[in-house]
């Protein structure tokens, strides 16, 4: 009876240390993707900021994919709007490697793919003449496994709406075909479900802002 009644006793104290454990990890990724499509966290300090809080929550947590997702994407969001291209290969190495580990956790998922999209558009970025070729396919290759895995998925279409609208047109960009794109990507919006109150939920904002940039 005794052995019975401790057995007892220690499952309860693991059960409520890993209710304690879930509400700390609740807490803590709600107060970070509450303001990621703000303007203050679109700043060096503040993306630098992002990416080290999440790391430290990955590290703790270790069996959460989107604590590594959000790094990474706060990695390549560092990676794209700096303006010293010598740093942007790390970071994208840096954004990758978080990636492989949120994929490991959660694979075949379609928000990996579109922020893995995005680590193949920074690294074009450093020279677009002799990387545009390979890191441009593999961008758009990123886009379309993430429309298969999910057609819903509004950042897909927002991603391909930008890529058009930066595109040349001698190289296959449209605004009008952007503009179009980005239509459909609000409608994808608006229709959007995001799995929990800390699931991948950002962009629609700035697909409001590159449609008027479309327009003009």
């Amino acid at each position: 009876m005794k052995r019975f009644f401790l057995a007892f006793l220690i499952a309860g104290t693991c059960t409520s240390a890993t209710m304690a454990q879930s509400a700390q990890y609740q807490d803590a990724m709600v107060k970070q993707t509450a303001d990621l499509d703000s303007a203050g966290t679109f700043t060096p300090e503040g993306l630098q900021q992002k990416s080290n809080t999440f790391e430290r929550i990955a590290d703790a947590e270790k069996v959460q994919w989107l604590p590594y997702y959000y790094a990474a994407y706060m990695q390549v969001m560092q990676a794209l709007t700096q303006k010293d291209k010598s740093q942007t290969d790390a970071l994208a190495d840096k954004a990758e490697a978080n990636l492989d580990k949120a994929d490991a956790l959660s694979p075949k998922n379609s928000e990996i793919a579109c922020v893995r999209s995005l680590v193949a558009t920074a690294r074009l970025t450093v020279d677009p003449m002799t990387r545009g070729m390979k890191y441009g396919m593999e961008a758009a290759a990123q886009l379309e496994a993430a429309k298969a895995l999910n057609p819903e998925n509004p950042r897909v279409y927002m991603l391909q709406g930008q890529s058009l609208l930066f595109t040349p047109e001698q190289f296959g960009g449209s605004k009008s075909k952007a503009k179009t794109t980005f239509e459909l990507a609000l409608e994808k919006f608006a229709a959007f479900k995001p799995e929990s109150n800390i699931a991948p939920h950002w962009g629609e904002g700035y697909t409001r802002k590159l449609l008027e940039a479309s327009q003009k």
